[in-house]
């Protein structure tokens, strides 16, 4: 029997966590006017997901009860739901003192013949019965969707209740392992492919808006094009991400080109380059799964294996947080200037020296930013530039694209103006695109330098920093 999602109100919101653990509910005798389930049906709850895990009865057996949750859950409304979330992560963790025990044990066997013995106790002492609930949920065909799909509801609620960060990591955990690329198949992904997994693509398409079927057989079922996604068998149907390919004879500037239905195709066997332009993660609930790396690399081998004059592998990405993030960082960047840009940029903004304020309201005026020699247009260049070969957050590129392709080895290659003038990269950023180039010889290097707080970047953006 296959599982099937209820559609929550549309009015429904998720109520704020409750002030109770579960633990407290599961003793008191009276709902509270914050809380769903009364203790009662709390109770119940909790002793059907016991009974999944019952050292007594087999896997499938565990599993058809798991499936019988499922449905429960799925029936459920959203705040009960959260009522789920809450008894597994707070009932079903390691055994404290057992996990205890094995850690003392195995701190006193380092050094000595019985230390590997003492891992392999402090192991099985770590797999908590949460680990064996949701495992049980996965044995059923459907079970995966379910999970993921239930993880995707959960995340959003991790910062109002840290009681559930348990249940999240858990899945992350087991995620990781069921969703490694090694299970993970390669398809190409055409015109021909089947109308549900078009439908999907066009659902999920999270870089460039797929705005017609014209659109999406432009990009499926021209020969200058190429579509590849990542399947897992339990999701047989159902692209992980997917990246969309564009064959042409030199890196691209603008997305225009790109999606222009009308444009003469490049013939296939005489393109030297291929351009990344769209890569979009289908499943929230696989969050922090990383497959993204690999499915470029599976795509660059499969596209030499297909052809050989390919020899330039480069993406043309938005700059999603590069608006938000001069809005905050302008004021530290305007003292960088030199004499002559502060100059010029303080006669246009009628304030010398300038001010970020003005600065930032200027690059907003209608016509401010046509003349490829304004100051204005420069210094949102540089900015740009600044943002993303220098900006770090956690240690990490503050632009999520960027920390994307440069934790996979890319380099700053390029910074492309009037990239994308559509309403959504004027709103990003200002309309700039990035060319992100997978040089093959020197991923590893670049990673390397990413790790040690250094980003990779070609000489030309290199001379658009500011001097320091």
């Amino acid at each position: 029997m296959a599982l099937t999602r209820q559609r929550l109100p549309a009015s429904k919101s998720i109520a704020k966590p409750s002030a109770r653990s579960t633990h407290e509910r599961l003793q008191a005798t009276l709902r509270k006017a914050d809380e769903v389930l009364s203790p009662r049906a709390l109770r119940k709850v909790l002793t059907v997901l016991e009974a999944v895990i019952d050292a007594r009865v087999s896997e499938v057996e565990g599993g058809r009860r798991a499936h019988a949750v499922a449905l429960d859950y799925l029936a459920a409304d959203a705040d009960e739901r959260r009522d789920y979330w809450s008894l597994m992560s707070e009932h079903f963790a390691a055994d404290a003192q057992a996990l205890r025990s094995a850690r003392d044990q195995h701190q006193a066997a380092v050094g000595t013949v019985e230390e590997g013995q003492a891992e392999m106790r402090l192991r099985r002492a770590l797999v908590s019965p949460r680990m064996r609930l949701l495992q049980r949920f996965a044995v059923e065909p459907e079970g995966m969707r379910f999970l993921v799909d239930l993880r995707a509801e959960l995340l959003p609620h991790l910062k109002a209740d840290k009681r559930l960060l348990a249940l999240d990591g858990e899945l992350e955990h087991l995620f990781s392992t069921w969703f490694d690329v090694a299970f993970l198949e390669l398809r190409r992904i055409d015109w021909d492919s089947p109308a549900s997994l078009i439908e999907k693509l066009i659902r999920y398409e999270a870089v460039h808006d797929i705005k017609s079927w014209d659109d999406v057989k432009n990009r499926l079922d021209h020969q200058d094009r190429r579509c590849y996604g990542f399947f897992h068998p339990r999701l047989p149907n159902e692209p992980l991400i997917f990246v969309e390919v564009a064959l042409v004879d030199r890196i691209s500037d603008g997305i225009t080109p790109l999606l222009d239905e009308t444009a003469e195709p490049v013939q296939p066997a005489k393109a030297t380059t291929a351009i990344f332009y769209s890569i979009s993660n289908t499943q929230a609930g696989l969050r922090g799964v990383s497959f993204g790396d690999s499915l470029i690399k599976r795509v660059v081998e499969t596209l030499q294996d297909e052809l050989p004059r390919l020899k330039v592998f480069a993406t043309l990405s938005p700059i999603p947080g590069f608006r938000s993030w001069l809005a905050r960082n302008a004021a530290t960047l305007v003292p960088l200037l030199d004499e002559k840009r502060a100059n010029e940029l303080g006669k246009l903004t009628g304030s010398l020296p300038p001010t970020a304020e003005r600065l930032l309201a200027a690059v907003e005026a209608p016509g401010s930013l046509d003349d490829a020699r304004s100051p204005l247009r420069q210094w949102l260049t540089q900015c740009a530039a600044e943002y993303l070969g220098r900006a770090m957050t956690d240690a990490k590129p503050a632009d999520p694209v960027a920390r994307f392709h440069l934790g996979n080895g890319a380099r700053v290659e390029r910074l492309n103006w009037a990239g994308d003038p559509s309403p959504k990269g004027q709103k990003q950023s200002w309309g700039l695109m990035v060319n992100y180039l997978y040089d093959l010889k020197r991923l590893d290097k670049h990673r390397a330098w990413l790790a040690n707080g250094k980003v990779a970047v070609s000489g030309d953006i290199e001379s658009l920093f500011f001097k320091s």
